[in-house]
């Protein structure tokens, strides 16, 4: 850690890394000791990442399942 930075900085890097590094809201809530996770996302929503990659794939998965969720055929 750099000269000066103490136990505050610390703490906030340690929770960024682990949700730059794919932890849950409730994992960083736990690391610092946040009493709820609202603190934890108040504190550090922006930095979880959501790359347009991940929400395409999502998309993609849930269009490639569409066809078992819809009838056959339609009624008229």
């Amino acid at each position: 850690m750099p000269k000066g930075a103490g136990l505050h900085s610390f703490r906030h890097w340690f929770a960024t890394l682990l949700i730059h590094n794919g932890a849950s809201v409730k994992t960083v809530q736990m690391a610092p000791g946040h009493a709820t996770p609202t603190i934890t996302l108040d504190t550090y929503v922006g930095e979880w990442p959501e790359p347009h990659e991940k929400t395409r794939r999502i998309v993609d998965d849930a269009l490639g399942r569409v066809p078992g969720m819809c009838p056959d055929k339609v009624s008229r």
